[in-house]
């Protein structure tokens, strides 16, 4: 099976910048799609960003559009998730989730449609 570890979390002012990273091993032949999703307390788990197997797609929610970009080192088996502008709404746990298959966009939205998943790493914004 596939292990995800996530990493780069931590305390910023708000305007401030994180990159989290996102490890994978074991069989990272069977990552396909990689997604981040973050929940904060009180809330349901949200979509983040998505990208494609390749790179070539990526995928936003609104609320991080223009802040957030996501990308991948498949020679590394490393997904990304380059914050900037973070606001403290940004506050949250920040998870790492990959599909284990080909499979279509529509369904990178979805945290149901995704196999592996990382432990979280927490995100904290002050104002």
């Amino acid at each position: 099976q596939v292990q995800l570890e996530e990493s780069g979390g931590g305390l910023v002012q708000a305007g401030g910048s994180l990159r989290l990273s996102c490890a994978a091993s074991g069989r990272t032949f069977n990552t396909y799609a990689q997604g981040w999703f973050r929940q904060a307390p009180g809330k349901e788990r949200e979509f983040v960003a998505a990208i494609s197997w390749s790179g070539d797609s990526t995928y936003y929610a609104d609320s991080v559009k223009g802040r957030f970009t996501i990308s991948r080192n498949n020679a590394k088996n490393t997904v990304y998730l380059q914050m900037n502008s973070l606001k403290p709404e940004d506050t949250a746990v920040y998870y790492c989730a990959a599909q284990n298959s080909r499979r279509n966009y529509y369904s990178w939205f979805s945290a149901r449609e995704y196999t592996y998943w990382g432990q979280g790493t927490q995100v904290t914004v002050s104002s």
